[in-house]
């Protein structure tokens, strides 16, 4: 069956003509589901199909809430509650560290390219046993938030659901066990944070969003409520006139601690809901609009969550490979306008954003449009000893458009490791072909 954004009307619409489909979802379920979708489903999870007649009619309730009424009324209304906040934080975060000397372990100059490919794997099986080490035991990363204007505000850990489907993305091309094992953990501790009918939010203060949805949605997609598209209406309720997906969802009894003029169409989150949804007419204003924003030089300052040009390219460039060839114009487009943001020595600021710039010219396919060595050998020099990579901005809110709650910045050193893995995966790649 065509991939699509709501499967179970299509399985709904086809079981209508098809005695043959109807029966076997009646006797088989889960297992007639998995056939027709080409996917496999949790082993713990239940499927159950009904049939109604003129004489028995079926009425399925909801799952329970997961959180209770009292629970969500303070969720509601306690955004301004520091006692409130801290259950939604890990408080405190340790102080930052120094990003290292600059010293990794890396081959001299006149290394040849096996050689080089080969220390890269080393660099990310490193990386790989410092994530292991730092995850904790449901599955879940953590990241710091940080207040970038002043240092002296104090750190939070945080354990948002985002957070790990935003780091679990960077692993699912690496080959390693150890990257399997851990995506594994973390595909557990997403399913286990699901709200009905198949939507995340990053605090529980906060309302749903379309960020963590869409990239959670792409961990687990093969969740029942994600896979036969329980969410999908009320997503598509959540574009604006022009079609572009909206980063908030305000509706019903959602917590309303977020202005009403900040709900944005941000790139970023449109490009990942591009990338869970794929080609269909539900996306076509969207992709149109990034497509605007990419080939008319528009991209600075285009996302309030997200600190840079790279990681909005990247963001896309993850769509365009998942949804190929609907996209597949804007890579040469892509590629080039990443190239023009590299420094007279081959890099792109700093260890993150060159990462995050070499996976997106390996997702549009233009790796070969650099010297590889010398992203590689620059990433592996800023890894320090104990295999991770400093912690950075990553994402948050950096426009000062808002006042006191402008210039919120979160990351962490596991998130930069993470990105800094998936690069160096492609570059020892390319190296080897």
């Amino acid at each position: 069956m065509k991939k699509s954004p709501n499967a179970a009307d299509l399985l709904i619409m086809r079981a209508g003509d098809d005695d043959d489909l109807r029966t076997r979802l009646l006797a088989r379920p889960k297992e007639t589901i998995e056939q027709e979708l080409g996917v496999t489903m949790a082993e713990d999870h239940e499927v159950h199909v009904h049939e109604e007649t003129v004489g028995a009619t079926h009425i399925v309730l909801p799952p329970r809430g997961r959180y209770t009424r009292e629970e969500r009324e303070e969720a509601r209304t306690g955004a301004s509650s520091l006692a409130f906040l801290r259950k939604t934080m890990y408080d405190p975060a340790p102080p930052l560290r120094p990003p290292g000397d600059g010293a990794g372990r890396v081959p001299d100059s006149d290394a040849g390219a096996e050689v080089l490919a080969e220390a890269g794997t080393e660099s990310v099986r490193r990386g790989l046993d410092f994530l292991e080490s730092t995850i904790d035991e449901h599955g879940a990363w953590h990241c710091i938030r940080f207040n970038v204007a002043d240092p002296k505000v104090p750190r939070h850990f945080e354990r948002p659901p985002f957070i790990s489907a935003f780091c679990a993305l960077a692993l699912e091309s690496c080959r390693e066990a150890k990257a399997r094992s851990i995506c594994a953990a973390t595909r557990a501790y997403l399913a286990d944070t699901i709200e009905y009918p198949g939507f995340w939010r990053y605090y529980r203060h906060l309302p749903l969003d379309l960020d963590s949805t869409a990239l959670c949605s792409l961990v687990i997609g093969s969740h029942p409520w994600i896979l036969l598209g329980r969410n999908v209406p009320r997503i598509l309720a959540n574009r604006d006139g022009a079609g572009r997906f909206t980063t908030w969802m305000l509706e019903g009894n959602e917590p309303d601690v977020v202005s009403r003029f900040r709900i944005e169409a941000d790139p970023v989150v449109n490009a990942n809901v591009i990338a869970w949804f794929g080609d269909c007419p539900e996306t076509r204003d969207a992709q149109q609009w990034l497509e605007a924003l990419i080939t008319e030089g528009n991209l600075k300052d285009a996302s309030k969550w997200y600190p840079d040009e790279i990681s909005i390219c990247y963001a896309v460039a993850r769509a365009v490979r998942r949804v190929s060839p609907a996209m597949d114009r804007l890579r040469p487009v892509l590629a080039d306008r990443v190239l023009d943001l590299m420094d007279d020595e081959g890099g792109f600021g700093n260890v993150l954003q060159t990462a995050q710039a070499m996976s997106t010219l390996s997702d549009v396919e233009c790796l070969e449009r650099t010297d590889v060595k010398r992203p590689l050998r620059s990433i592996m020099s800023a890894q320090r000893e104990d295999g991770s990579w400093p912690e950075l901005l990553a994402f948050g809110d950096q426009m000062l458009k808002f006042g006191a709650v402008g210039q919120i910045g979160h990351g962490s050193e596991a998130v930069t490791t993470a990105f800094c893995i998936e690069a160096l995966e492609r570059l020892a790649a390319c190296l080897r072909t």
